[in-house]
């Protein structure tokens, strides 16, 4: 054994510490000490078997019952901390564990320190059972000692410094911005932090960097980036965590849009395919779709490419006077194919419509089976052959498919439920590979949209953004101009990947007048916008470049890497649904004194 002062490992010949995932054939004979938990313990008679676990792999250590160290080893447990003392031996041909990298070899015990003993285990390390979403984040520390779980975390690691030199050696710059900031209408609510100093007044952690990064360009440094802690006070979902998450913040000062996406396509189609694992990455540039185009084919502006399912607006069939199916007169009518399920039982029909009804809350997906020259279903006795042709033509479709209808009075109704349906009938005719990574920028999303429920003008997307838009004429608007406002298109994009969201972003409206006016048209007053964005307008005053950017999501490039459907599993310590982080008992109270200094005083929701 290479000395090495080290209680706890020994050197190799090399000089690397030796660890549980080190050990070689090569190493045969070598005196070693290595330290790690208690993988698991096995008692075969004659033999006493470790498996010891560290963070590098596990090897299989060995003593007979005549040993001296054997009485020691023997007491060990599961999860209990051992350093083992011994030699390195090959394994016989018919013992060799082709599973592991240390598989070939084994050490004979000679000595065991114990460095801690584990208590009766909550949550059992070994193997890949399931267990209560409370449990394991109670446990969390024992939870990530799991294979999956650890390796996640490991692959999350090497991803986001995969992502890092990718950005520098792109020519980027890594930067970091303030955490406690000013509040401000980014479209979630905030987390506020109260000031001791100025009583009654608040910090908020930042939803995103979104207005450094632009006052980051405005004092002339171009390219930066950061991977950027985020807080909003959300409800979670299974691809978005609640409080916090991680960005690749990006901005780029003298660019189009154009520029933004040559510089961000091969930083992810570069990570993604470093970490493939021979899954396919698709085109290294991204198909660029239009924000209406991804709503009329996909029913969704983040569209599952890997689907090959295309919608189809067929209104204008169910228009025609030779067709007298009345429940679809004067309704958008959105075509869903189901190519190749002509051949499906009847239940695969009730089950697609029964979802649209106790799922979607909808009426109910007619269809179509076609077959031969004509077509079989609750619909299509009411289309003559020329009006079946017309669809067929329209839709893509042959003898063999099906077609299922979404129908509404209202258009983004009509595309809602058709995208629902695209990805139901994806999925249950196995048309979706899941060895598949496929990217897409979904552009010109619309500037404005108008809310029924307050009958007023809202932002759609990013308030920062630049309409697509003469300024003069952008300047000239009224409020009253509903038509043109609603009809205005911005330097908005999203990064899609398989149907899940991983940025959004726009070149920035760095005018100040426009800025201005963009925000007056959403209902701001001048004074409020003044106000609520004074640092970055006073900087758009002093000269500010043309920027963009965007803000690709950490945790969503990992989930979807390592394979995952919920970004707890790629995500060290996370809060549970309601919030809550039940290991650290966060959130919490605090005492009088705390909030005495803070002056603040609590006001408790009253009971029932």
């Amino acid at each position: 054994m290479v000395s090495s002062g080290n209680p706890y490992r020994s050197r190799g010949p090399g000089g690397a510490m030796d660890t549980c995932g080190s050990l070689r054939r090569s190493d045969v004979g070598r005196q070693v000490t290595i330290s790690g938990w208690v993988n698991r313990r096995r008692d075969h008679g004659g033999l006493l078997f470790i498996d010891l676990r560290d963070h590098y792999g596990i090897t299989q250590c060995v003593v007979e019952p005549d040993e001296k160290a054997f009485a020691a080893a023997d007491q060990a447990r599961s999860e209990w901390v051992l350093s083992l003392t011994g030699k390195v031996v090959a394994r016989t041909a018919e013992t060799v564990n082709s599973d592991l990298p240390t598989g070939e070899i084994e050490i004979r015990i000679e000595e065991v320190a114990v460095q801690s003993r584990a208590q009766e285990l909550p949550l059992p390390v070994f193997g890949d059972m399931t267990y209560p979403e409370d449990t394991r984040l109670k446990y969390r520390f024992l939870d990530l000692r799991r294979e999956r779980l650890h390796r996640n975390i490991t692959l999350r690691s090497k991803v986001i410094s995969s992502i890092r030199r990718r950005m520098i050696d792109g020519g980027f710059t890594e930067f970091q911005t303030p955490i406690l900031t000013a509040s401000s209408p980014e479209g979630a609510r905030d987390f506020l932090v109260p000031s001791r100093l100025h009583p009654g007044k608040f910090y908020a952690l930042p939803q995103a960097p979104q207005q450094f990064k632009q006052l980051i360009m405005v004092a002339g440094f171009d390219r930066y980036f950061q991977i950027a802690p985020c807080f909003r006070d959300e409800d979670a979902r299974a691809d978005r965590s609640p409080g916090e998450f991680y960005q690749l913040d990006l901005e780029m000062s003298f660019v189009t849009q154009d520029d933004v996406f040559a510089a961000v396509e091969p930083v992810l189609h570069g990570t993604f395919s470093e970490f493939a694992d021979g899954r396919d990455c698709g085109p290294a540039q991204f198909p660029r779709i239009a924000y209406d185009e991804s709503m009329l084919k996909y029913g969704n502006d983040k569209p599952d490419l890997r689907n090959p399912i295309v919608i189809a607006d067929v209104s204008g069939v169910f228009a025609r006077e030779d067709v007298a199916f009345k429940a679809f007169k004067g309704k958008t009518v959105r075509a869903i194919p189901a190519p190749g399920s002509a051949s499906q039982p009847r239940s695969f029909f009730d089950r697609i419509d029964g979802w649209a009804k106790s799922e979607m809350g909808a009426a109910g997906l007619g269809y179509i089976v076609l077959e031969g020259e004509g077509g079989k279903g609750p619909i299509a006795k009411f289309l003559p052959p020329a009006a079946l042709q017309a669809l067929m033509e329209k839709c893509g479709l042959k003898a063999g498919d099906s077609v299922f209808f979404s129908a509404d009075a209202k258009p983004e109704r009509a595309a809602l439920l058709a995208g629902h349906a695209r990805t139901r009938i994806g999925r249950d005719l196995n048309l979706i590979d899941d060895k598949l990574f496929r990217f897409c920028w979904i552009v010109d999303f619309p500037m404005y949209e108008w809310n029924e429920d307050e009958k007023r003008i809202d932002f759609s997307h990013n308030p920062f953004s630049m309409p697509q838009y003469p300024r003069e004429k952008f300047l000239a608007l009224d409020r009253s101009d509903r038509d043109t406002i609603l009809g205005l298109k911005a330097y908005q994009y999203d990064i899609v990947c398989n149907g899940i969201e991983l940025s959004s972003g726009a070149i920035r409206n760095h005018d100040p007048d426009v800025m201005l006016k963009a925000f007056e048209i959403a209902g701001y007053a001048r004074e409020e916008t003044e106000t609520k964005f004074a640092g970055m307008l006073n900087a758009f005053r002093y000269g500010a470049p043309p920027h963009g950017g965007t803000a690709p999501g950490i945790d969503r490039i990992v989930m979807l890497i390592a394979g995952e459907e919920n970004l707890r599993e790629v995500t060290m310590f996370p809060m549970n649904q309601q919030a809550q982080d039940l290991m650290m008992n966060a959130p919490s109270e605090v005492s009088p004194r705390q909030l005495k200094e803070l002056h603040i005083r609590t006001v408790m929701p009253e009971k029932g």
